[in-house]
């Protein structure tokens, strides 16, 4: 029965003429709040459902985004592409979702191809995804979202003739923070342990911690690599450890820091009495561990939010020849979350 409802029983309902029904549906201007309202009541009493079919062939638009995720397997990924498909759907957007492997650069690009042809409006980028892998597959009237900042933040925000819109974490001012807080406790030098470097998000973290020592003038250690796992955190911190000097450890997620308070513990030492150590994500479990973990906390609700109200105002505006006014990246700020994890160094040891 409520296949058979038509634009035209919705008009008749609400006392208008269908052409406002289809301004409503296409949430057009030029209709008052009143008439909306009644209009979307009768909407909903009837069980109306657009012919989105017939819509895309009118407007040429499906309301349709493309979300393309890598690495959704972690915590920080998997809440930006769950805060992305919220921000879609309050845009009025649904959303088509393909987890690509980030082990393979021409999967990214597979997946580009297949939501082009399924005709989406726009595509959003989340996780290690090159844009030279991406770029032959999208038209240039499509806008592209990427989860992240560009290398130059205060730079252009276009990419091999395509708008792409950047939003994302301040990930280098949050790692600042985070080191210089280890440093103001009192700690000679912080040590690092980065992610994988085919990530974006690696290199901004590490610069901010390399940005923090340099301020202090402070030793700039070798920077230890891990693969968001706890077991690679495990793994280096073990190497780690054979330097006694150590004495603060700054990780560039929760996970591998969960793998490295393990790994001093299983040493002997203690987390925060002999080394401190701060994460980055806070993980729902990062204030329940034995030893609650300092870290930094992304506003992932907020990343998504802002940057899907981006790509959705980005389409179909195409900006005048020879101008760009994409709008450059933002960054979004992180807050450092005080826990149980840091200290100051130990006293030294007397004679």
């Amino acid at each position: 029965m409520t296949s058979r409802i038509s634009m035209r029983d919705v008009a008749r309902r609400a006392g208008v003429s269908q052409k406002t029904v289809s301004r409503v549906v296409n949430d057009e201007p030029h209709v008052s709040p009143e008439l909306r309202d009644r209009v979307r009541r009768e909407i909903e009493l009837l069980g109306y459902r657009p012919n989105t079919f017939a819509r895309a062939l009118v407007t040429r638009r499906s309301r349709r985004i493309g979300l393309i995720s890598t690495g959704s397997g972690y915590f920080g990924p998997a809440s930006l592409l769950s805060g992305l498909q919220r921000a879609a759907h309050a845009e009025g957007y649904d959303v088509s979702v393909i987890h690509a492997d980030e082990h393979d650069p021409q999967e990214a690009g597979r997946a580009v191809w297949q939501l082009v042809g399924h005709g989406i409006d726009a595509i959003a980028l989340c996780g290690p995804i090159g844009s030279a892998e991406i770029a032959q597959h999208i038209p240039h009237e499509i806008p592209v979202l990427r989860v992240d900042l560009p290398e130059d933040p205060a730079g252009p925000a276009e990419t091999d003739g395509h708008r792409v819109l950047f939003v994302g974490n301040d990930d280098i001012a949050a790692a600042t923070e985070a080191t210089a807080h280890l440093l103001r406790l009192g700690h000679r030098t912080v040590h690092h342990l980065a992610g994988p470097p085919r990530w974006a998000v690696t290199g901004y973290r590490e610069r901010g911690w390399r940005t923090a020592l340099e301020l202090a003038g402070a030793p700039r250690p070798e920077v230890r690599r891990g693969d968001w796992s706890p077991a690679s955190g495990y793994r280096a911190t073990r190497e780690l450890l054979q330097d006694g000097g150590v004495t603060a450890l700054f990780a560039a997620n929760d996970q591998m820091a969960i793998g490295a308070v393990h790994a001093i513990e299983r040493s002997g030492r203690r987390v925060p009495e002999d080394v401190s150590v701060i994460g980055f994500d806070d993980i729902p479990e990062a204030g329940y561990l034995s030893v609650p973990l300092t870290t930094v906390r992304q506003d992932f609700a907020r990343i998504a939010r802002e940057g899907m109200h981006r790509l959705v105002a980005a389409i179909g505006h195409t900006p005048a020849p020879g101008t760009d006014d994409t709008p450059a990246g933002l960054a979004i700020p992180a807050e450092l979350v005080h826990r149980a994890s840091t200290a100051p160094p130990p006293a030294p040891a007397t004679a």
